[in-house]
């Protein structure tokens, strides 16, 4: 039984359907990610899945189909991580990575030390330490999405769903958020889905990648073992004619480069 399986799922906003009929899987320690132009339907396929936007079709996690879960059930197994977190108040970072912890919390109840303990360590991995009692609002916005990356890490949802994570943070950070999100994917049966705007970052931190245009999936693409003319050949279809290279790194780890080559 694959880990987390997408069957026949379709969306949109009111009658205009954005996603059509896709079907795929996604295997446990996968970071899957998700490629395509704006408008492709890259963030209605992330709302679908997390029962934010009505849908048809199944997600299926672990052999639990997901629409049949109630609200505080799904966030339980299934944490979503938005381009912007909406949070406009005063309020400790701590106390934002805490909030992750509120499906498995009674009304008023407060986060146990055990759980005050997992946000601070999930504030370290994510970059974050020693920032903990400072205000959420004086931070960076790539601070901030760090800061919601590491109340997702902290819970003990099985599969995380990212939205351009990388969109507000500089060259060095984007590349240690994949690394540490590849690092807590191997320690438990998890799984992630992220959505991408850097295809060189998807292409190296990515175990696997699918390709959406028009709300259809084009193909998919496993980076570490595909050979270079068919990741051209379908990745042409999204950025138009592109070359592919592997080039050693100092420290001997190949990394693949896409250029955009002249019409």
């Amino acid at each position: 039984m694959d880990f987390f399986t997408v069957e026949d799922l379709t969306a949109g906003y009111g009658k205009k359907e954005i996603i059509d009929h896709l079907s795929f899987s996604v295997d446990s320690g996968c970071l899957a990610g998700v490629l395509g132009a704006n408008g492709s339907g890259k963030t209605t396929l992330l709302k679908a899945i997390c029962g934010i936007l009505p849908h048809t079709g199944s997600c299926i996690l672990e052999g639990t189909t997901l629409e049949k879960l109630n609200p505080r059930q799904l966030s339980q197994r299934c944490s979503y991580i938005p381009q912007r977190s909406g949070i406009s108040i005063d309020i400790s970072v701590l106390d934002v990575v805490l909030m992750g912890f509120n499906p498995w919390l009674g009304l008023l109840e407060r986060p146990t030390a055990s759980m005050e303990q997992k946000g601070r360590k999930a504030l370290a991995l994510a970059g974050l330490e020693g920032k903990e009692q400072q205000n959420y609002q004086t931070l960076s916005e790539g601070q901030k999405q760090l800061c919601i990356f590491a109340r997702a890490l902290c819970c003990e949802g099985h599969l995380l769903l990212l939205d351009e994570p990388e969109s507000a943070l500089d060259f060095r950070f984007r590349y240690q958020m994949l690394e540490r999100l590849r690092r807590w994917l191997s320690e438990d049966a998890r799984a992630a889905i992220v959505t991408l705007h850097d295809p060189s970052l998807a292409l190296n931190y990515c175990h696997r990648l699918l390709l959406l245009s028009e709300g259809k999936i084009l193909g998919t693409l496993s980076p570490g073992t595909d050979s270079l003319p068919r990741m051209e050949e379908l990745l042409e279809q999204i950025y138009g004619q592109i070359s592919l290279a592997r080039l050693p790194a100092r420290s001997g780890r190949e990394h693949l480069v896409m250029l955009r080559e002249e019409a």
